[in-house]
């Protein structure tokens, strides 16, 4: 099943680098696709582990649009970025 999610605070392929490495670190996520100029995440997972996905990208500091878009998360995707900066 493919799974999309609209999200916050992604700015650049750093910033899609992280989010890659992040979402594929969970179990049964097999493919994941960042478009940066929509700022969607395509998951491509065996399951329905909507919930797990959503936390994950909310901690590396990209939250789905309409949930709460706190500092701390605009701090934490400046931080992701960097790294996958770094990374890729």
């Amino acid at each position: 099943m493919i799974i999309e999610i609209q999200i916050e605070n992604l700015k650049c392929g750093g910033c899609a680098a992280t989010i890659k490495k992040g979402l594929l670190s969970l179990e049964n996520v097999d493919e994941v696709e960042v478009n940066v100029e929509k700022s969607i995440v395509s998951i491509t997972s065996e399951t329905e582990n909507l919930v797990l996905i959503k936390e994950k990208l909310s901690k590396l500091g990209y939250p789905e649009v309409g949930d709460k878009n706190s500092i701390v998360h605009k701090a934490k995707s400046f931080v992701s970025c960097a790294v996958g900066k770094m990374d890729s």
